[in-house]
């Protein structure tokens, strides 16, 4: 019995798959390493594209796979904007093979990689699953399409899935050994961090004019690996006979890119000195979770909640891997 992990070699997959190992799960990384790293996968590792049914059926047999956690997707909001073909064929057509071939190999647990950007601009915060759902971006308007193929497969075929919408996934392994490195960085922590590490101390706060008290938009941001643990509560309880379903993940407490970017300066004791650039197209001013909904259905309490804390454990991977996986 083991789980299978799409995008294992991304960011929050390789997080994922390293801590199911240490608590001694059975898993098998399953990549085509576009944007990934090999170097961060610690578990057994099939290169494949979800495309390629052939591999995919494979990997089920010979892992024994019995559930899936699906983090495998193009994530960058402007980058959906700018090309909306890619989004809707890598991440919606992608699941849907990916789904095929669950139902053809009989995996029927599945936790999927959702997001806050399928609430668009909310009504209010904090938000909670209940709110409409408006996303003004094109990433955000294909995962809640999957989340609705999700519910239509439940439906059909008996296939449970939950569905975790993340706010802003922060932060690296305790040890050290893994972090974030995407190419290109659009993540606010890392960016500013690098600017750091190439001598500049100058990050680039993307839009000022947004309905907040200082001009720049809110956040809600959540270790990784309390991002992790939520998927272990959410695959528990699907192997426990839950129904399928849909959680916030964030710590309900949002902060301004400007005063993210006074932490980091903080943590890192490096003075920065922020220029203002232009809007990101698909950015809302404000996303702050409402978890209330896992914490009392899964008893899920995200541990590591200062946001210090979050930016030291990012800092720590960061300042001793430069260059990313490539060093």
């Amino acid at each position: 019995m083991s789980v299978l992990i799409t995008g294992g070699a991304g960011y929050l997959g390789s997080h994922m798959a390293r801590l199911l190992q240490d608590t001694g799960r059975q898993v098998v990384v399953y990549d085509n390493l576009s944007t990934g790293h090999r170097k961060a996968v610690t578990a057994p590792f099939v290169q494949g594209d979800l495309f390629d049914t052939p591999t995919l059926m494979q990997a089920f047999e010979t892992y024994g796979v019995t559930s899936v956690i699906h983090f495998a997707a193009n994530s960058l909001v402007a980058g959906s904007m700018a090309n909306p073909a890619k989004y809707y064929h890598n991440n919606v057509s992608g699941t849907l093979n990916l789904l095929r071939c669950m139902i053809d190999a009989n995996v029927k647990h599945l936790v999927f990689s959702s997001t806050a950007a399928i609430y668009g601009i909310p009504v209010t915060t904090p938000i909670t699953e209940d709110m409409p759902k408006a996303p003004i971006s094109v990433y955000g308007r294909t995962k809640w399409m999957i989340e609705q193929m999700l519910a239509d497969f439940d439906m059909a075929y008996g296939l449970k899935s939950v569905a975790l919408r993340y706010f802003n996934a922060a932060g690296a392994y305790p040890s050290g050994e893994l972090g974030e490195d995407h190419q290109p960085e659009t993540h606010l922590i890392p960016l500013v961090i690098r600017t750091i590490l190439d001598g500049t101390n100058v990050p680039t706060i993307s839009g000022v004019d947004y309905q907040t008290p200082d001009g720049t938009n809110i956040r809600d941001y959540i270790h990784v690996m309390d991002l992790c643990d939520a998927h272990i509560k959410a695959l528990d309880a699907l192997e426990a006979g839950a129904q399928s379903t849909a959680y916030n993940l964030g710590n309900g407490t949002g902060f301004s890119v400007r005063e993210m970017v006074e932490i980091v300066s903080q943590v890192t004791g490096r003075k920065l000195m922020p220029i203002e650039g232009p809007r990101r197209p698909g950015d809302p001013d404000i996303l702050v979770a409402s978890s209330a909904r896992i914490r009392d259905e899964l008893g899920w309490t995200p541990q590591r909640t200062d946001l210090a804390d979050i930016v030291a454990s990012a800092w720590k991977w960061h300042s001793a891997h430069p260059n990313g996986y490539a060093g």
